[in-house]
């Protein structure tokens, strides 16, 4: 039987969502897991339980014939020089298509978001994933490494890195030039952020992203599909005065809140992952797109 978030203590939760994000350490979480838990055994077995699972979430093989993928770079001077990352399209395609930049969360290009690339792919998009690990040589191959490299990245680089991207699909010969992004977590806050910076930008879609500062938002153009987790109260804390910044600034925007869920509930390698939720969150996401990039 699959684990759900309801098999976890609400403080297991909170305390996986700092290791997540880097405010505790692989050792803190055990060390404090197993305060909740009553041994170190117990504390080990329920982060083996909470780590991602990618290959058993995977809804979309490599090497499914209905798509054909390959690894795009792109110049970058602003940022590392260059940036690259993993595209995916229909390999039936039919003309020019909408466009999607798919924006990690903090551990890099890993197979659950290239999954997601591939899914989009499905629905007719071309969708495009950056890693922002690749000027430190790329995702490793394990997330608690991953995390680590993540912290050693330059900032501002970064986000350089994310509008050059963003940029370099407005005039991808495959793509119609409407391009929207989709980000989840760390990618939820590149994707409220290449909002305020890309006049150009069609549509952006933020799962549970930091919101962006209040004097930047009447710099945004694209319309946009606001996701947030129902307990996420650390990101959530953001949300009321975001909206009031976007009704002064008159932005097309349209929010939902699914209740009951965590933090991530869209990712369907982990327990946090909510399966109604994320189906009507992704419906919502799809449908979206197709409107505001066609």
């Amino acid at each position: 039987m699959r684990l759900t978030a309801k098999d976890f203590a609400p403080e297991i939760l909170r305390l996986f969502d700092q290791y997540v994000h880097g405010d505790l350490s692989r050792r803190g979480f055990l060390e404090r897991a197993q305060d909740c838990l009553g041994s170190a055994a117990a504390a080990a077995a329920t982060l083996a339980a909470l780590t991602p699972r990618f290959a058993a979430a995977q809804q979309v093989r490599p090497d499914d014939r209905r798509i054909v993928t390959r690894t795009q770079a792109f110049d970058a001077p602003q940022g590392h020089g260059r940036v690259s990352g993993y595209l995916a399209m229909p390999a039936a395609a039919g003309g020019r298509l909408p466009v999607v930049l798919v924006v990690h969360e903090n551990r890099g290009l890993n197979p659950h978001i290239e999954d997601i690339a591939r899914r989009l792919a499905l629905d007719g998009f071309i969708a495009y994933a950056p890693d922002a690990l690749y000027s430190l040589g790329g995702y490793p191959g394990d997330e608690d490494r991953a995390r680590e490299l993540f912290a050693k990245l330059d900032g501002g680089k970064t986000l350089a890195d994310f509008v050059a991207a963003a940029r370099a699909l407005l005039s991808l010969p495959e793509g119609n030039g409407r391009v929207g992004v989709v980000g989840f977590c760390f990618g939820g806050g590149i994707a409220n952020y290449l909002a305020t910076q890309l006049p150009e930008l069609a549509a952006a879609v933020p799962f549970y992203g930091g919101q962006p500062p209040a004097a930047e938002v009447a710099k945004i153009k694209a319309a946009l599909l606001i996701q947030y987790a129902g307990m996420d109260e650390r990101v959530n804390a953001g949300w009321p005065g975001y909206e009031a910044a976007l009704k002064a600034a008159g932005v097309r925007y349209q929010a939902h809140v699914y209740p009951g869920t965590q933090h991530g509930f869209n990712n369907d390698t982990t327990p946090r992952f909510d399966a109604a939720a994320a189906r009507q969150a992704w419906q919502r996401t799809v449908e979206f797109l197709r409107a505001q990039l066609s």
